[in-house]
């Protein structure tokens, strides 16, 4: 018969400090793991804001290149590559429904920060305004000369807007990203 070994407390409290640590880093490592999936998302706002100017220089030339996709003279000429020639046109037509799609959400997003009254609502949609949509580009260093604030509280601005225009544009989702 095999004699039973009782545990030391020793023992017993390394083997509880061990299973703490663990634990919490267990813990550590799905808070950071859900960090990183808020961030891309607030990083894919960022990237269509970066290049929502592109976008939207691309889209004015969508209409024409759809049209002359349809032309029988292109699909004799591609012959076999109907197929990649359908898979372009429809990449074409989702560039096309994703920009408006984000010019009525950032137009939402804009009315938001009027009707609020807060000045400082107003500055946050200024500053990606100037920074990303309009036609002529500003620094950062320039918004924040223009604001009377410092270069950081530009970049801070885009951050609480991206935020926003992330419940806009990826809708309920977005709100499980949100600490």
């Amino acid at each position: 018969m095999a004699e039973k070994q009782a545990l030391s407390p020793e023992m017993i409290e390394e083997i509880t400090r061990a299973a703490v640590h663990a634990a919490m880093e267990f813990q550590e490592k799905a808070k950071q793991k859900q960090r990183t999936k808020r961030d891309r998302r607030l990083r894919n706002i960022k990237l269509l804001l970066k290049n929502y100017r592109n976008f939207k220089k691309h889209c004015k030339t969508l209409t024409a290149e759809l049209d002359n996709m349809d032309d029988a003279w292109m699909l004799k000429e591609l012959g076999a590559e109907e197929l990649a020639l359908d898979s372009i046109k429809r990449s074409k037509v989702r560039t096309r429904a994703m920009v408006k799609f984000i010019d009525r959400m950032i137009a939402v997003y804009r009315i938001m920060c009027d009707q609020s009254g807060r000045e400082e609502d107003k500055r946050v949609y200024q500053s990606v305004q100037l920074l990303y949509l309009g036609e002529e580009r500003s620094t950062a260093k320039e918004i924040a000369k223009c604001h009377k604030t410092d270069t950081r509280t530009v970049y801070r601005d885009v951050d609480k807007a991206c935020e926003a225009l992330a419940s806009l544009i990826f809708g309920i989702d977005s709100i499980r990203f949100v600490e």
